[in-house]
């Protein structure tokens, strides 16, 4: 089965998801996303029937009521995106796809949301100052068909229903919570200094704040990986996270960067992934992981150590 994406986002882990599920742990009660964005990860954990439970968070209230609708009631969302996609051809499309921004940025509305993340430039979300979305609609392509994205959603709300818990809290709340036998799965947005803001979220996450939380979770042996920084052939983007927390730092080759390709260039997006302490020391301790074959085994310890 293709796996199901219905949520476009710019920086998904989709295409680098498999080569970040070789660091799971055996044994996983709950996978928990504080920053779910796409939840690239948790729909290929499920796809994979890895986890018995999940839990998707983000700040982004509007991005969850997606999540929690797409998930449970993926009959109605297929329909109202059906509706909002099909009538875009019945004005100037530019001018419609303003007009529904408009709507979304007053009412929240899940249908409208998923179709500016099909209909934006290049699945990029940005917002203004006042936490409103302001992306400019991509003029040459019309977004996802009503037909393929019931089939996404429809995959996703296979995979999830009835074993996924959706919020939209402050992700310090959200890991205060976890147990031993959960692992966390962390992408957030990363800001080089403490005080700049990024605009591809509603609101950032503090580097200094970031590094105290994984310290405490460090304290409290909670298993769990992190994406943040990654480089493009020689420019580097993100600040790495310190050599104080202990962390496994591994580098993933995610392919050429669509910029490069653009530019006539080869050079790759290099992926940078951290493990806790705990996380590695069980992966180096354990006398088989599962879903490997005995070379792929000692291939991923070696990686590791």
């Amino acid at each position: 089965m293709q796996m199901p994406h219905p949520i476009p986002y710019q920086g998904s882990k989709r295409n680098i998801a498999s080569k970040i599920l070789r660091y799971f742990p055996a044994d996983i009660e709950t996978l928990i996303e504080p920053f779910a964005g796409s939840a690239a990860i948790t729909l290929a954990a499920a796809s994979n029937n890895i986890c018995k439970k999940y839990w998707l968070n983000d700040l982004n209230k509007p991005l969850m009521d997606l999540w929690k609708i797409i998930i449970n009631q993926p009959e109605i969302i297929g329909k109202q995106y059906e509706d909002v996609w099909s009538n875009q051809f019945d004005e100037y499309p530019k001018q419609y796809y303003n007009r529904i921004r408009d709507e979304f940025n007053t009412s929240g509305r899940p249908d409208f949301f998923l179709f500016l993340l099909v209909r934006c430039v290049k699945a990029s979300v940005r917002y203004n100052a006042n936490g409103e979305f302001n992306q400019s609609p991509d003029n040459r392509r019309r977004g996802t068909k009503p037909k393929t994205m019931k089939e996404m959603i429809f995959g996703a709300s296979h995979l999830l229903r009835d074993k996924t818990t959706t919020t939209s809290k402050n992700y310090r709340d959200i890991l205060e919570k976890v147990q031993a036998d959960d692992l966390v799965y962390m992408d957030p947005p990363y800001q080089g200094v403490c005080r700049n803001r990024d605009t591809r979220y509603i609101t950032g996450v503090q580097y200094c704040e970031f590094i105290e939380v994984l310290k405490k979770l460090n304290h409290r042996k909670i298993r769990y990986i992190v994406s943040y920084d990654g480089r493009v052939g020689n420019k580097i983007y993100g600040k790495t996270l310190p050599d104080e927390l202990h962390l496994t730092h591994i580098e993933i080759n995610a392919g050429r960067s669509t910029q490069a390709t653009l530019l006539g260039r080869q050079d790759s997006t290099i992926e940078s992934l951290y493990l806790s302490p705990t996380l590695k020391n069980e992966l180096t301790k354990a006398p088989c992981l599962r879903r490997y074959t005995p070379k792929e085994q000692m291939d991923l310890l070696e990686m590791v150590l």
